[in-house]
């Protein structure tokens, strides 16, 4: 017998939102450009620099890819603050939104009583400007947040999401992880989770084979004027995603 649906467990950056790309790449961009840095990641050089978790992560290896040595600690952090206050500007500017079907999704949630949290590897001030301005009454949404800095090992590593369980105090057998990268399928099903995909723009150039663990892959949640597309998975009929097509994932 399946277990019932407890709780859903959002990842922030190109899952709620296409921040990646519209965001966090044209911030980084801006950062370099300030220190004088004759550096500029387009699309697909991006698709590629975020698959290592983490903003901070992110800059350190790519300066120790293009320099040739490891980084000054100092150097990452500045680079990491004009990246958030570019981050946050542009949220601020009205450049990124919801995807289709994250808030009707999360909304809907809510009434039913079903437990919800953010599992991110992006930093709390990033998670709090996009959900102030996209979803201004997200405290009512969401129990709690684990973010970047409140675990040791971010995705693809399964802490972030073992440390929401163990807060929540929820078994994992009726929790769903949203995701949109390899990274966090890898993460979620490390935590003993199923995983719902929704491919976004900065995992678009990934292989299949790094979402082979989900449950289901989508071209996003669906609504009812933007029906989603089933990329591998359970077949969803009405076009976007609800509660019973959740529980569905869990029963399968």
């Amino acid at each position: 017998m399946a277990a019932e649906l407890t709780a859903l467990l959002w990842d922030v950056d190109g899952t709620l939102a296409e921040t990646e790309l519209d965001g966090h790449r044209r911030a980084f961009n801006r950062a370099f450009a300030d220190a004088g840095l004759p550096w500029h990641w387009d699309v697909p050089q991006y698709q590629q620099w975020v698959r290592i978790s983490g903003g901070r992560e992110r800059i350190a290896a790519f300066l120790s890819a293009v320099e040739g040595l490891a980084p000054d600690p100092q150097r990452v952090e500045q680079l990491q603050a004009a990246k958030q206050r570019h981050y946050n500007a542009l949220v601020e500017q009205g450049a990124l939104r919801l995807r289709p079907g994250v808030e009707r999704l999360i909304r809907s949630a809510a009434r039913a009583g079903v437990v919800q949290a953010i599992v991110t590897t992006s930093s709390r001030p990033a998670v709090q400007a996009l959900l102030d301005r996209l979803l201004p009454d997200h405290s009512t949404c969401f129990a709690l947040w684990v973010c970047g800095e409140d675990v040791r090992r971010k995705k693809p590593d399964p802490a972030a999401y073992a440390l929401a369980l163990a807060q929540l105090d929820l078994p994992a057998a009726g929790v769903i992880a949203l995701e949109d990268s390899g990274n966090g399928v890898a993460a979620a099903s490390g935590a003993g989770l199923t995983t719902l995909v929704t491919r976004s723009g900065s995992s678009a150039t990934e292989a299949p084979e790094a979402f082979a663990a989900a449950a289901a892959v989508l071209d996003h949640l669906g609504d009812p004027e933007q029906p989603l597309s089933v990329l591998s998975g359970p077949a969803c009929p009405q076009g976007w995603i609800t509660l019973s097509y959740l529980q569905q994932l869990l029963a399968a």
